[in-house]
């Protein structure tokens, strides 16, 4: 997985122990690697924002903290990915590439239980929200093993293609956005079943036209 050909740029000498298929200060010399870096948006900004309508909302604590915690792993893994200092690796406690795969597989291969548990037997017209998660998991799980395999073949055609799409084939952060999606979609899916299971009446909406919510008529009197 170590690339070669690299550049050095701000941070110095790489020091982690891993360094991922993306080549290293290609775009700027501030950040080792940016597509990388930047994917992690999609896990720090939407997490925000649903944990501040939460916390209006006066929902229960346990999704303004997965909110924060989804937060807390895109921050992590921007610093990771734009320094690849081996201090950013350790508070990312990613140290074995294969057991980070195998760990993250099983939690996929969890979460696809649970939900297909529950769109089956309980709220079975929340397919659509579920099986996206799931599906965004999946995608970005095969696209990130892609990338660890296949790295030197994607490096290759980097080297030859246009600039626009060699970018197209940075599918470390391409699984960056669909496991950040997926998770923000999860927390979405948990949060519709818990609150509706409260009596809430929770609704998906969509800011824009394209960016999923969820919103809460009055409680139901009895």
């Amino acid at each position: 997985m170590a690339p070669a050909l690299d550049r050095e740029g701000y941070w110095g000498p790489t020091t982690s122990t891993l360094d991922w298929c993306e080549e290293n200060y290609f775009v700027t010399e501030y950040v080792a690697e940016f597509w990388n870096t930047v994917s992690n948006l999609i896990m720090i900004i939407p997490p925000i924002l649903g944990a501040i309508q939460s916390i209006r909302d006066g929902l229960e604590k346990r999704y303004i903290g997965s909110y924060l915690a989804l937060t807390v792993v895109g921050m992590g893994s921007w610093c990771f990915h734009m320094t690849l200092q081996y201090e950013m690796q350790v508070y990312l406690h990613v140290k074995d590439p294969i057991f980070h795969q195998v760990m993250y597989g099983m939690l996929v291969f969890t979460l696809v239980l649970r939900s297909i548990y529950i769109v089956t037997w309980v709220y079975p017209w929340l397919r659509g929200l579920g099986y996206t998660s799931l599906g965004l998991f999946l995608l970005g799980f095969l696209l990130w093993n892609i990338d660890n395999i296949f790295c030197d073949s994607l490096r290759d055609f980097r080297r030859e293609a246009p600039p626009i799409l060699g970018v197209t084939t940075q599918f470390h952060a391409w699984w960056h956005i669909l496991t950040g999606l997926g998770s923000y979609l999860h927390i979405l899916f948990s949060l519709y079943t818990r609150t509706l299971y409260l009596r809430h009446r929770p609704k998906v909406k969509f800011l824009f036209g394209i960016w999923p919510v969820i919103m809460f008529e009055p409680l139901r009197k009895y």
